[in-house]
């Protein structure tokens, strides 16, 4: 159960406070209204590792949860609604564009979007980015339980469709952090950016 073992490690402003840039990282990023928070809390079964809030766009800071010596959950900052000054959305981005160009130990990064509002600016921007620095990307369309079966399926062929011209490294599914639903298809693009897979750990 390595993913229930997440514990806080520290908050960067900035590249140099990070933890030293060895092992492995899968990064979590989303607009701030795409319930990440949520989602790192229900793939870790603890309610308040990541901080959620009413007010979207409260994670200013890039938040590093180890789960063990050389792996860890990297909680990159919320983007979109956010009422902060421009030059402060411009260091988050800035922030962000130099954490995926030169971060080594980051193997992989799990995009969330509302699946009633996909493939926004910020999701665009991230996709591209992961494609120009051959990172592999998972998407989860989260608050899937908020559409029918036929609408959520017909969205997620939408963003399959889009997601050919990035890169073979790029996969969507279906989430839902209230329902629980798509966790093991979420654990298992974990575990292999983790480099779980040969270990044999368990799946959560």
């Amino acid at each position: 159960m390595l993913y229930q073992q997440a514990t806080f490690t520290l908050s960067a402003a900035k590249l140099s406070q990070l933890p030293d840039d060895v092992g492995y990282e899968v990064a979590f990023a989303g607009r701030s209204n795409a319930g990440k928070s949520s989602v790192l809390n229900v793939l870790t079964q603890q309610k308040s590792l990541a901080r959620t809030s009413k007010t979207p766009g409260r994670t200013q800071l890039i938040n590093v949860f180890s789960l063990d010596d050389e792996r860890r959950l990297i909680d990159l900052p919320g983007y979109g609604y956010a009422k902060v000054p421009e030059s402060v959305k411009k260091h988050w981005q800035n922030l962000l564009d130099n954490y995926l160009q030169t971060r080594k130990s980051l193997r992989g990064i799990i995009l969330i979007m509302d699946i009633r509002h996909p493939l926004k600016p910020f999701d665009l921007m991230m996709l591209e980015w992961a494609h120009a620095c051959n990172l592999p990307i998972h998407v989860l369309l989260n608050k899937a339980d908020k559409l029918k079966r036929g609408p959520a399926k017909n969205t997620l062929l939408a963003v399959q469709a889009e997601l050919q011209q990035y890169s073979q490294g790029a996969n969507v599914q279906l989430f839902s952090a209230l329902k629980k639903q798509g966790m093991q298809e979420c654990y298992r693009f974990l575990d292999q950016s983790l480099n779980l897979n040969d270990k044999g750990e368990d799946d959560a």
